[in-house]
């Protein structure tokens, strides 16, 4: 990620609320804290909820570990230990700079990115890392994604010079392919697999230094680049799977260089942009969740985490993080709730906030 502060607060709550149905206006309240064992809760990256198997995972920088717990339950199960700790910057860790970060799941099988320019495949029944495999980087291999038909993970190492996507085989661990991107002048971000399409999509934050002008690079699991698609006055971070053939960009556009805080949606295949949600932006991790008809947008910049109406693009609600910032959210279907892990530093919990639909 190229958000640099991961300093998360106590949780308050705040709502916007959008005209609309009673589904429509439907809010989000903390009903809870997961405790994270270990060194104190302090940086952490990406976070991820297996639908399957409810298993709920976040990369853990404090410890050098993934985390891994029950969605249904809230419960802490246990850490994955193997990866990059913080490292240091003038004495005090840096956990933008450090590894683990993107990280994923399915099955009794896990994947994630490390600051050691690896990806590190995770058994989940032993808790043990049992494969390494480098993208010939010299930075972290940061946020992926899976497809589970040709069996290939694809994740950014978007702080080498120059970024660069690097194409994994998960059955014979090894790299397969890598597409260079010279002209994009900070990094690459979140990915996401369309299975209905059979290709990835990758947001790009800036082009050629531009920060207005950024895009969604389109590849396929082989390792082609298909095209980037633009987008302007949007700086997008985070990128999931919409409706109806779209992309949902989690925009960092927050009132830096003259663009205003919005998140957009756009089509997959012409690139066209469908919808513009105003008064919400900053985004880094962002999610999708099918059965609530929801998308979540971690604010960083804005501090909080967005809720949105995927049938109407249209804004229900923001929770509030005080003191702080925040950048990472996943979502269980089973239950509903909404896992955002909060640091200790400015007050907060150095835990997992837990929030669930108000009954």
């Amino acid at each position: 990620m190229t958000q640099r502060l991961n300093i998360l607060a106590g949780v308050a709550m705040a709502t916007l609320v959008i005209a609309g149905g009673a589904h429509a206006a439907e809010k989000y309240k903390q009903i809870g804290t997961i405790a994270v064992p270990g060194k104190p809760f302090a940086g952490f990256d990406i976070s991820y909820v297996d639908q399957k198997t409810q298993r709920y995972l976040i990369t853990d920088r404090s410890n050098g570990t993934v985390d891994m717990f029950d969605a249904k339950t809230d419960k802490y199960i246990g850490s994955i230990p193997g990866f990059v700790g913080a490292k240091e910057t003038n004495g005090k860790p840096d956990f933008g700079i450090s590894g683990p970060a993107g990280v994923l799941a399915y099955g009794d099988r896990a994947w994630a990115g490390d600051g050691d320019s690896t990806g590190k495949e995770i058994d989940l029944k032993t808790m043990k890392v049992i494969a390494t495999v480098s993208t010939g980087g010299k930075q972290r291999f940061d946020e992926i994604a899976y497809d589970p038909k040709d069996h290939v993970l694809v994740g950014g190492n978007g702080d080498d010079d120059p970024p660069f996507a690097a194409f994994i085989s998960t059955t014979q661990h090894k790299l397969i392919a890598k597409i260079s991107f010279p002209h994009l002048t900070d990094g690459l971000e979140q990915p996401v697999y369309s299975p209905a399409a059979g290709l990835f999509y990758e947001a790009v934050p800036e082009i050629d230094k531009n920060p207005q002008h950024g895009g969604v690079a389109v590849m396929t699991p082989q390792g082609k680049l298909v095209k980037i698609m633009p987008v302007d006055n949007c700086n997008p971070h985070g990128l999931t799977l919409a409706p109806h053939g779209n992309l949902f960009l989690g925009c960092s556009a927050a009132g830096k260089h003259g663009m205003p805080p919005i998140f957009v949606v756009m089509n997959a295949k012409s690139g066209k942009v469908v919808a513009t949600i105003e008064g919400a932006g900053g985004a880094d991790e962002v999610w999708y969740s099918p059965k609530q008809h929801r998308f979540f947008a971690a604010s960083a910049g804005l501090g909080g985490i967005f809720v949105i109406d995927a049938r109407t693009n249209k804004l229900i609600q923001k929770i509030s993080i005080q003191g702080g910032r925040t950048h990472s959210v996943a979502v269980s279907d089973y239950n509903r709730h909404v896992f955002v892990p909060e640091t200790l530093e400015g007050g907060g919990c150095g835990c997992i906030a837990v929030f669930a639909p108000e009954k």
